[in-house]
């Protein structure tokens, strides 16, 4: 595929990125790769491409380091196509554009933490259910790396804002924007009601796009005694289109919780949350339910 940017553009990073990905089918290659759909029927089922324009874009992609081909047959030879570190660098930007859609496309233009329940937003992620998260590990508070699923019968994933050790951590204005404030409570009712879960089977992470260092000061100031995962790098976030808004200057992933089974699929969608008392007992509730 020929360049479009002209000479002029040659040192502007924009033009020259989208000389890789400023094409409609490009992008959303990249969203459905993060999502775990890697092979090449898979991606044009998804996607509902002609196989010659699937099969140029993957060459534009692979070309340009944003994706790897690896083996996964020998007779004959087939290829999955995942993304590589550069590739998974373009998360923000998938995210970014999600997030500007949901806010101004589908939305009022307004920052907020939660969705309307009749939204497209909240549509799109009670939609989760039935669907498998794919492959993934994350960083926990504790210095460790995870994978989001336990291997106990269901995992409990709420996913938060931000919460801090401190008041006086918050971004300017948190208290302003819908739905962000909570966090801690959440935290401390999952902390408190934890033994209820273990008995029913589940494990329990809380999920946000803080960092590491930031969440072990909360989990120790708090007391918890389960893992925090860091979703900064925006995998989960991307993998399974979870809703964000951003405050200062970082991607914030919008209050939600997904009860995964063992086999790594949804089985639970809980958004909006209004009530975060009530959505924790809905979440234990469906871990008892799968678990009768």
């Amino acid at each position: 595929m020929p360049q479009r940017t002209s000479l002029a553009d040659a040192d502007c990073a924009i033009a020259q990125a989208l000389d890789v990905v400023g094409d409609w089918w490009t992008l959303l290659i990249v969203r459905d790769t993060a999502r775990g759909v890697h092979r090449f029927d898979a991606l044009q089922h998804e996607l509902g491409v002609s196989r010659k324009v699937l099969t140029e874009r993957l060459r534009l992609l692979t070309d340009a380091g944003v994706l790897a081909r690896h083996p996964y047959q020998d007779r004959p030879v087939r290829h999955e196509y995942r993304l590589t570190p550069r590739g998974r660098a373009l998360l923000p930007v998938l995210v970014a554009l999600q997030d500007w859609g949901d806010a101004w496309v589908l939305g009022e233009g307004e920052t907020m933490a939660t969705a309307a329940e009749d939204s497209r937003e909240a549509a799109r992620v009670q939609a989760l259910v039935g669907t498998r998260l794919p492959e993934l590990e994350l960083l926990g508070h504790d210095g460790g790396s995870h994978d989001p699923v336990a291997a106990t019968p269901y995992t409990v994933l709420y996913c938060f804002p931000g919460a801090y050790a401190r008041g006086d951590s918050y971004p300017p204005g948190w208290s302003s924007i819908p739905g962000a404030r909570g966090c801690t409570l959440e935290s401390c009712t999952y902390r408190d009601r934890l033994a209820e879960f273990t008995e029913a089977g589940a494990t329990v992470h809380g999920v946000s796009t803080q960092r590491p260092d930031e969440q072990q000061a909360f989990a120790e100031a708090e007391g918890l005694r389960f893992v925090l995962l860091s979703d900064a790098g925006l995998a989960l976030t991307a993998a399974l289109r979870l809703p964000t808004f951003r405050a200062a200057g970082v991607s914030r992933m919008k209050r939600l919780t997904l009860v995964v089974d063992r086999d790594r699929t949804v089985v639970e969608a809980l958004y909006p949350i209004t009530d975060i008392e009530a959505s924790v007992r809905a979440a234990l509730a469906a871990v008892r339910r799968g678990s009768a």
